[in-house]
């Protein structure tokens, strides 16, 4: 892809895509595509967003969790068919005993959830009862869900479930004995030399993290008492987009898992809907049966954020933002007409 007519058109319509504010960084084999920076990571103090500023991603770091378990599904820790009840000690009274890994890292596991996407439309609900600032461990999450009944039988269908993934992260943390942020820090983001990414508590974010905006009734208040104090397994990692996109150069470079193991956790393992898959903790969109693209997304009050990789051109491409919508239109509007034109 070089057409710098196209590019430098494309990079003035970035900025009025829904007043944008983040990062936008497309790179190929090293080389930088497009690279630009939209907005305050500090309102207030109106310090404005830089190409290394770190953002929340949210679920966009399920892959994260994904990549973990295969690390110990390679260390022969566990297996995918391992079950959760061989694995866990906590009590899930009303949970089918024969929900595996596997089940969870691909949302068909069918155990209920303690935000369930598709019932409720505001995650900042949840914290009305569930003080978020006692939120500090994985742990901390099972009163939410550990009781309730199973939503179907393991296997049966998808159903994008966060639960699945906290009890993946306990998982981590049981088999290797390492906190699961600890664990995530040290063999994915060292690796890959994701330098500036890290799972910081809101009350504790180091300098150049965007702070997550919230817009109501016409001005903004930040995210601050809108999500969890600290990201877990289940997403609220911080991430910069160069970082981003050094996660893809580790993952395709076989850094992070030898190739059987990448090729199955990049396969498409349940049908979602027509031509959309999920791998473990990754989408996978096709044309006809050709995939065309392996993304993450993460959406929370003050927190929107698309990253892909596209195989036939070998196009990285990640886009955070402190707001809760930009990212998503902006892939659109580049797969359209960028990536479409070779």
């Amino acid at each position: 892809m070089k057409n710098d007519n196209l590019i430098e058109n494309t990079l003035r319509r970035i900025n009025n895509v829904e007043d944008f504010s983040g990062v936008v960084h497309m790179e190929k084999d090293k080389d930088t595509l497009i690279l630009t920076q939209a907005g305050y990571a500090n309102r207030a103090e109106k310090i404005a967003n830089n190409i290394d500023t770190r953002f929340g991603i949210a679920s966009g770091c399920k892959l994260f969790t994904a990549v973990a378990i295969c690390q110990l599904v390679e260390s022969g820790m566990l297996s995918f068919e391992t079950k959760i009840t061989d694995c866990l000690d906590y009590d899930f009274p009303n949970f089918d005993s024969e929900v595996t890994v596997h089940h969870l890292l691909t949302h068909s596991a069918g155990i209920p959830d303690y935000f369930d996407e598709d019932i409720m439309d505001d995650f900042e609900e949840l914290w009305i009862k569930q003080p978020m600032y006692l939120l500090k461990e994985l742990k901390d999450f099972l009163p939410m869900f550990q009781n309730k009944n199973m939503a179907f039988k393991p296997g049966e269908r998808f159903h994008y479930n966060n639960a699945g993934f906290i009890l993946l992260g306990l998982i981590v943390e049981k088999r290797t004995g390492v906190g699961f942020t600890d664990y995530i820090e040290e063999n994915i983001f060292r690796r890959c030399e994701m330098n500036e990414s890290g799972y910081f508590s809101l009350d504790r974010l180091p300098e150049n993290t965007a702070l997550g905006y919230i817009e109501e009734n016409g001005t903004w208040r930040t995210n601050t008492y809108s999500i969890p104090i600290k990201g877990g397994s289940d997403g609220g990692a911080y991430v910069s987009a160069p970082d981003m996109n050094k996660l893809w150069d580790g993952l395709f470079s076989y850094k992070l898992l030898g190739e059987p193991t990448t090729n199955m956790l990049l396969s498409s393992h349940i049908e979602v809907k027509p031509y959309v898959y999920y791998g473990y903790g990754i989408w996978i969109n096709k044309k006809e049966n050709d995939v065309f693209k392996y993304h993450v997304m993460g959406y929370d009050p003050g927190v929107s954020f698309h990253s892909a990789f596209y195989p036939e051109s070998g196009i990285k491409l990640s886009i955070p933002s402190n707001k809760s919508k930009g990212p998503y239109k902006i892939m659109k509007m580049l797969e359209d007409e960028l990536l479409s034109k070779g």
